[in-house]
């Protein structure tokens, strides 16, 4: 199946956001993103390697009013459908992986370089500090590359 090439701002009909593990950078990306997106764009997230559920996620997303459920990190190889016609990568090691696996595919691959929070040290208000960076730029990422105005614009 040949996959959209999307014009800046469109909207896609599926979107992967992958990072390394799906325990913290991509499974926030998706949380926010099903929030911010039309319904009817269809929104994932998943792993190049299998990761461990991170509380201090858990924890940055309810400050959102968010939560993953019972949802737990997964990688490429769970998903049930692995065609996106979006698939944004949040970590180098990500963004490597995509590319070998749409290089047969008319698929478009972003690289948005997140930093990992999970380096953070120090106090769990600073490591709270962390995440919530992570969570922000995120959210204000989705906003620009999918133009969904803003509250009060």
């Amino acid at each position: 199946m040949a996959g959209l090439i999307l014009a800046p701002g469109a909207l896609p009909r599926s979107v992967l956001f992958l990072c390394g593990m799906n325990a913290v950078r991509s499974p926030i990306a998706e949380q926010l993103a099903r929030r911010m997106l039309p319904a009817t764009v269809f929104v994932a997230s998943a792993g190049v390697r299998a990761g461990e559920r991170d509380p201090f996620v858990d924890a940055v997303l309810a400050e959102d009013g968010l939560s993953l459920g019972e949802r737990h990190p997964r990688t490429l190889n769970d998903l049930e459908d692995d065609y996106f016609d979006l698939i944004v990568t949040l970590a180098p090691e990500a963004h490597h992986a995509a590319l070998e696996l749409t290089r047969s595919l008319a698929v478009e691959v972003e690289y948005w370089p997140t930093p990992d929070p999970t380096d953070a040290g120090g106090t769990r208000e600073h490591i709270m500090a962390s995440y919530r960076d992570v969570r922000e730029r995120l959210k204000a990422r989705i906003y620009s590359r999918f133009t969904v105005p803003r509250p009060g614009d």
